[in-house]
């Protein structure tokens, strides 16, 4: 069956790049930054991709432009939602772009929507006031927490998923069966492609040797690891490469440190290392960005086989009626 589909919100587009693979077909994706419209664009050049504040979209416009959907996926602003913000304010505004989602899906009324964000969500003041619109427009919904390395993903990636659908109960989303977990040593380049300094540089913050000592202290000093280099985990502020990485942010937030014959080297984790743990295929082109912007274009993104597997289940519901 063609699932078209429409992507609000598409970031990098790990939302389409996943729908894609579970055999939608991606009509449509809006995104208010130019940097993530122009990589989606690279990837999706047959897409109607359309950079502006999805505040100032016509739904009833959009919808001549583009026609009928049958599934819209949406990933909300997050920042504002999330941990990762600390004690700083939040700004509602950018919070209240998830009622976005019921405002484009009244006017299009798919079958099914799909919106994904950080796990803070549901503890929004107006998350119920999201989920009770959504069943005003008939909609059953089911969220879901799921995390990204249940999924064939080298990242730990707990988030939230509004699985909706209007023509039945949702179904119980399953994990897919894996033999074996995927982790961080998967997707570290260890050919010497990328640049390293030494760990013990007269320049190096003194908080990133404390973690690299309480590494040395766990694993020894043969073993390479990896150092979060900005922010902070709870879990030492290190781990290592055999189990999978930890979140990914839109910060530069993971070192990786080995030993050689002349001391230890560190390194940055690069955007193309970032763009496997998310679970993009190695394909999918980042576009014309400066490196900065490449990482937090990951550190936004929604891990594709995730998507794929709710869409994929989504469409096997239907198949089976």
């Amino acid at each position: 069956m063609t699932v078209r589909t429409l992507d609000l919100f598409h970031g990098a587009g790990g939302s389409s790049v996943g729908a894609l693979a579970a055999g939608a077909d991606i009509v449509a994706g809006v995104d208010y930054w130019d940097i993530a419209t122009s990589a989606y664009k690279s990837n999706f050049p047959n897409v109607t991709a359309i950079n502006a504040d999805i505040r100032k979209i016509i739904p009833r416009r959009l919808h001549g432009q583009i026609g009928d959907i049958e599934l819209i996926l949406a990933s909300p602003e997050c920042t504002n939602h999330s941990c990762a913000k600390g004690a700083a304010l939040r700004d509602e505004q950018s919070r209240l772009t998830a009622f976005q989602v019921t405002r484009f899906a009244q006017e299009f009324r798919p079958k099914w929507i799909i919106v994904e964000n950080v796990v803070q969500m549901n503890s929004w003041g107006r998350h119920q006031d999201l989920l009770n619109e959504l069943n005003e427009l008939g909609y059953s919904v089911r969220q879901e927490i799921f995390n990204a390395k249940d999924f064939g993903v080298p990242q730990s990636r707990r988030r939230l998923f509004l699985i909706c659908s209007q023509i039945e109960e949702v179904p119980k989303i399953t994990h897919p069966s894996r033999r074996k977990m995927r982790m961080a040593c998967d997707i570290i380049d260890l050919n010497g492609k990328y640049a390293f300094t030494s760990l013990f540089s007269p320049k190096r913050a003194a908080a990133t040797i404390e973690r690299a000592e309480r590494a040395f202290s766990a694993l020894g000093k043969k073993e390479p690891f990896l150092i979060v280099y900005y922010g902070t985990d709870g879990s030492g502020g290190w781990q290592p490469i055999d189990e999978p990485l930890r979140t990914i942010t839109t910060l530069d937030r993971f070192a990786f440190v080995k030993p050689s014959k002349t001391g230890h080297l560190m390194r940055m984790l690069q955007p193309e290392e970032l763009k496997l743990a998310m679970g993009f295929p190695a394909s999918y082109k980042l576009g014309i960005a400066t490196r900065r912007d490449k990482v937090k274009l990951m550190g936004n993104a929604v891990c594709p086989p995730v998507m794929k597997h709710l869409v994929k289940s989504l469409i096997a519901s239907q198949s089976c009626d």
